[in-house]
């Protein structure tokens, strides 16, 4: 059993009376907004599970993860709550180039409610503010505007297309409920694997109404409707108050150690990005 109550403190939303539509947007939004997409604990050498208690728990810590532990916790709560919640298998495109498939290096969620089923993903990171309607169409969410439509890869599957601005390229997922324990091979390769994004460049995500705040590395970046901005963090304490703030993420029990050869390394793979964009002829 996982803590309803207190899930729903860290979301400020108050225990819906019944499933409606009307608290269902509530939650995704509050996800959305109070729970980063991060992967610092791949940085800090402290492996993770993905069991949904577990991945509850860290989030009443204070902190997030990737979409197994985001959108894991998160179709829990809703089934606490009484939603009728499907987990799908999905793949994401990081690019245009990049196949389009249903391999598991994602998990979907959709929710049936009043007949209409919804697309539920709070761990795409900049992707949905609010859930999207599972029929074929395009919806703007503040600065993107996303596109769902039957997927040509997937048989009987759905495809989300993101906006061109964002971070990845879209993602398919197919019709058929999984457990959640089948992505567990899945999330090794991705929190371990030297070929994985998430390995390589530490990152978070915060989506709000208006845009959303990304941090790679040290690079931080604010999309809006006005565009983007941008600016590389340039002290160590200033990315940690960035972490803490703009992200919502409790590091606290970061020591001063771990920390310090926390903000070596980012530094270090940002000198090695540099250089990568900027070879010396």
């Amino acid at each position: 059993m996982i803590d309803v109550d207190g899930y729903l403190a860290v979301l400020g939303v108050a225990r819906p009376a019944a499933p409606t539509g009307e608290a269902l947007w509530a939650l995704h939004r509050a996800q959305v907004e109070r729970v980063a997409y991060e992967n610092i604990d791949i940085h800090l050498g402290r492996p993770t599970g993905i069991g949904a208690e577990e991945s509850v728990a860290r989030i009443l810590r204070g902190r997030g993860g990737y979409c197994f532990h985001l959108n894991g916790a998160f179709g829990e709560l809703l089934t606490a709550l009484g939603y009728e919640v499907t987990r799908h298998r999905a793949g994401v495109q990081g690019t245009p180039e990049d196949p389009a498939n249903a391999d598991g290096d994602h998990l979907a969620l959709t929710v049936r409610l009043d007949g209409e089923r919804w697309l539920v993903d709070t761990g795409l990171g900049d992707g949905p503010h609010e859930p999207l309607p599972l029929r074929e169409g395009s919806h703007t969410q503040g600065p993107f505007t996303y596109a769902l439509a039957p997927s040509t890869a997937v048989p009987g599957g759905w495809r989300f297309t993101h906006d061109p601005r964002g971070s990845f390229t879209g993602m398919d997922f197919t019709p058929e409920p999984v457990d959640l324990s089948s992505f567990a091979e899945e999330h090794v390769r991705l929190s371990t694997s030297p070929e994985s994004g998430f390995v390589r460049v530490l990152s978070a995500q915060r989506r709000d109404a208006e845009g959303v705040d990304v941090l790679r590395g040290r690079v931080l970046r604010r999309t809006g409707a006005g565009g983007t901005d941008e600016r590389t963090i340039e002290s160590a304490d200033d990315w940690y108050d960035v972490l803490a703030g703009m992200f919502r993420l409790d590091l606290t029990d970061v020591d001063a150690p771990a920390r310090a050869e926390l903000w070596h390394r980012v530094r270090a793979a940002h000198r090695r990005w540099e250089a990568a964009r900027h070879p010396v002829s």
